[in-house]
């Protein structure tokens, strides 16, 4: 595969591993027991019963396994076909039982899997507080928040399972502002990227006579706003985790044929390649040509520094959304060469 076909298949195998961990999750939840917690003003109780564990994020983990596989071997494949002093052919592997790689590998699940866990604990509980604290009953309280079922597909729809604390924060202001009733807090509904434009006409008309959207109407507005954010969660997080996998990978890849003899460090230089778009930041079009050793790092204009595109060491502004990659050279004439003036000496 080619590293773009590498993404191509990663992120949707990605976003796809998270949208069934959160709906398992959904699913999952005991809605008596919620409710029963946030009767009694339990708010961690109710957090707790939704039971959001690692443990449910397996297969996305297995995903990013996978991934992280097919960016060390498609590393090694991109290698040009060389020859050791002896005229054998020198052969470029990836281990991804190799020690260091399973080090990298085990950090990377486990940051992604602890991150989204905490966040969601978070967020849930804003979220619940929120809506005990605007005078929602406890049952209607747990409802936005986990979702209501569907009569005909049987299935949890809406709440805020699966949003990141910030969206839920952000979904909660739409909220508020379409329930207010007055016209200039609306009207910032209409600044939504992630919104249904066809509720638009409806909360138009409402704006005009300054009346509050309210009951199923309101309901169905947050809902949309809901699915299309955690849509765009999926995606994003999906893009991100596949980007720091495959970086790390490539990045170990070559340096197991350093480890190996099978090459010196001295003559590998990465160069940074962006995906030659408008959509590619600022900073990385500045970073697009430019060639270091395999030890050195990128300075990005924001001063961030990047071992490689998804670099999970670099500020997240750096490596969100980040479709970059490194082409990795090898310096054989120079070789030859210090090894002609060794055996000369």
């Amino acid at each position: 595969m080619t590293f773009d076909e590498l993404i191509a298949t990663f992120e949707p195998r990605l976003a796809a591993a998270f949208r069934e961990a959160f709906d398992e999750i959904r699913s999952s939840i005991v809605l008596a027991r919620v409710i029963e917690r946030l009767d009694r003003g339990d708010i961690n109780g109710a957090v707790e019963a939704m039971q959001i564990e690692p443990e449910a994020f397996s297969a996305l983990e297995i995903a990013l396994q996978e991934a992280f596989n097919a960016g060390g071997t498609n590393a090694v494949a991109e290698l040009p076909k060389v020859t050791d002093p002896q005229g054998n052919r020198v052969i470029w592997r990836f281990g991804v039982r190799n020690p260091a790689a399973e080090a990298i590998l085990r950090e990377l699940s486990s940051t992604m899997v602890t991150h989204i866990t905490d966040d969601q604990r978070q967020g849930i509980r804003q979220a619940l507080e929120a809506g005990l604290a605007r005078g929602a009953n406890p049952r209607s309280t747990a409802l936005d928040v986990v979702g209501r079922v569907n009569r005909v597909s049987k299935q949890r729809e809406g709440g805020v399972i699966g949003l990141t604390r910030h969206q839920i924060a952000f979904i909660e202001r739409a909220r508020v502002n379409l329930a207010s009733g007055d016209p200039e807090l609306m009207k910032q509904y209409f600044e939504l990227k992630t919104r249904d434009k066809r509720f638009d006409r409806t909360i138009a008309a409402a704006m005009r006579e300054s009346k509050p959207i309210t009951g199923d109407a309101l309901v169905k507005v947050i809902g949309r706003l809901r699915d299309k954010n955690l849509l765009l969660r999926g995606e994003m997080l999906a893009r991100t985790e596949t980007m720091m996998a495959l970086g790390s990978a490539r990045d170990e890849a070559i340096r197991q044929q350093i480890e190996g003899g099978k090459v010196q460090a001295q003559d590998v230089t990465k160069t940074w390649r962006d995906a030659r778009d408008s959509r590619v930041r600022h900073t990385h079009r500045v970073l697009n040509g430019q060639a270091v050793g395999i030890d050195e790092v990128f300075q990005s204009p924001s001063g961030a520094l990047l071992r490689y595109p998804g670099d999970p060491r670099a500020p997240i502004s750096e490596i969100s959304g980040c479709r970059c990659r490194l082409e990795y050279k090898i310096d054989h004439v120079g070789a030859v060469v210090r090894r002609f003036r060794a055996e000369a000496v």
